[in-house]
């Protein structure tokens, strides 16, 4: 993995999550546990999640397509249980966020919302619904 970074992070990690603006962390409810220009660290309920700069897979078969740009998250589905998918969705939607399905009881034993980010990443939030 490529490390840009010289010494230590710019700011602390709890600064940095107050400038994130994304859908991700914010809308879902995830806490910076550390970020900086290479990798960031984030957490809710117990779940962790890792976020890597794209120059950290320069040595990856995918770099040079990963350069090349574009909509990065499409046809990528992030399922998450667990998350309001009501709450989400009022969120998203105060937001300006892009809701691609509202909240719905599904035939697969869920209570879910569909979520795309500016990337074009879709985030299937919901909880599990009982007879």
């Amino acid at each position: 993995m490529t490390r840009k970074r010289t010494g230590e992070p710019w700011q602390t990690p709890a600064a940095y999550g107050r400038t994130l603006a994304g859908l991700t962390v914010n809308l879902i409810g995830f806490k910076a546990l550390y970020g900086d220009e290479d990798y960031a660290a984030l957490e809710r309920d117990g779940m962790r999640l890792q976020l890597h700069a794209d120059h950290a897979y320069d040595g990856m078969p995918w770099a040079q397509e990963l350069a090349a740009g574009g909509r990065r998250g499409l046809g990528t589905e992030i399922r998450m249980l667990g998350i309001d998918p009501a709450e989400a969705e009022r969120a998203a939607r105060a937001r300006g966020d892009r809701v691609v399905i509202a909240t719905q009881s599904t035939a697969h034993g869920w209570r879910e919302c569909y979520l795309e980010d500016p990337d074009g990443y879709v985030f299937a939030v919901g909880v599990g619904v009982t007879d």
